[in-house]
């Protein structure tokens, strides 16, 4: 008997879209030309010129090393907890937690390379990125496991799960790890030797962006090469043939959603070890949530999430940019933000219907 989910594992993103008339690839192109098209009718309206403002926006992501290192500095986050969601999706787990897991890294990266002391940078700082990548696993364990055994709906459980974490981040830093010599609310900082090294000189481009990009070949490989990887791809196509097939499902969601929630905890890890070196209240400014975008707009394959991620990144990067030079309001980005968020959404749920 052939097997009765090989030909499901066919039916990737790109090839759904292709059956429907438009490769995956163009799909994608089409919605980000299309939501800065409306973008451009945004910027009109508020009597500015879209091309100036366009224009701004590209030199400042990508005109200048100091600048292509900012819009890097913010895709490594989104990167990585856009792997993260990726995995997650391709089992059709829908993990809306990806926030809570950077948090929960990065408390725990916090906490190794604040308290742990007395280690040659070649062992702590391995060890202060390991621990956020614990973190965020744990944090994504348990809405696996609920999942898994008690059929917990993940929507409900990973969103409930970011508010405690992140509630728990303030309360650390107001409380026990408050760095009482600076006067304000936040950790003090992390022994040198658990910084991730500066890569550019005279830039905020740190070793975590090399981090990212080695973990985005490393989900594509865990994904299509292994056979873990077969049977996160098989669960998300078709749960009842995976399970005819002799996979545990339920063993399989666990360890997806520990791989998802390991990535977005190394997010979580990098900003902490190598941007801010300390604690810090409210130190993910969303990355969790727009990591959703970015896996959805990336068709759920790791080169996709890398381009999506340094999109997001320069509209992020850019749009002071444009504020300066064609006086174009910072929200009009949050906008066209949002309406690639749409669109891709539109996209999905037209795939899956």
């Amino acid at each position: 008997m052939a097997n009765p989910i090989g030909r499901w594992l066919g039916r990737d993103s790109g090839d759904v879209a292709e059956r429907q008339g438009m490769p995956g690839w163009l799909s994608t192109v089409a919605i980000v030309l299309l939501a800065l098209a409306i973008g451009a009718l945004l910027i009109l309206a508020t009597g500015a010129d879209p091309v100036v403002a366009y224009q701004a926006l590209v030199v400042s992501a990508f005109g200048s090393v100091n600048g292509f290192a900012e819009t890097m500095v913010k895709a490594c986050p989104l990167l990585l907890a856009g792997l993260g969601v990726t995995i997650a999706y391709r089992a059709k787990f829908w993990n809306i937690g990806a926030e809570g897991q950077i948090y929960a890294g990065g408390i725990v990266a916090a906490a190794v390379g604040i308290y742990v002391t007395g280690l040659p940078a070649i062992i702590h700082l391995p060890l202060t990125v390991l621990a956020g990548a614990l973190g965020g696993a744990l944090w994504g364990f348990f809405p696996g496991y609920l999942k898994a055994r008690l059929k917990v709906n993940e929507v409900i459980t990973t969103l409930m799960f970011n508010y405690i974490v992140i509630l728990l981040t303030s309360y650390l830093v107001h409380g026990p790890m408050r760095d009482r010599a600076s006067g304000i609310t936040i950790s003090p900082q992390l022994q040198l030797s658990a910084w991730l090294p500066t890569v550019i000189a005279r830039t905020r481009f740190h070793a975590g962006i090399l981090l990212a990009l080695l973990m985005a070949v490393v989900v594509f490989w865990l994904l299509h090469k292994t056979v873990l990887g077969f049977q996160i791809r098989a669960v998300g196509e078709n749960e009842r043939a995976a399970r005819v097939a002799g996979i545990n499902v339920s063993r399989t969601i666990v360890w997806t959603m520990v791989l998802s929630g390991a990535l977005a905890g190394l997010a979580g890890a990098a900003e902490v070890a190598g941007l801010q070196h300390r604690l810090v209240d409210e130190f993910s400014p969303g990355y969790g949530f727009l990591a959703i975008a970015v896996a959805l707009l990336g068709n759920l394959e790791p080169l996709g999430v890398v381009l999506a991620s340094i999109l997001f990144a320069a509209l992020l990067n850019g749009a002071d940019a444009m504020q300066r030079a064609a006086a174009v309001p910072v929200p009009v980005i949050f906008v066209i933000e949002g309406l690639v968020v749409v669109f891709v959404a539109a996209r999905f749920l037209k795939r899956r219907a």
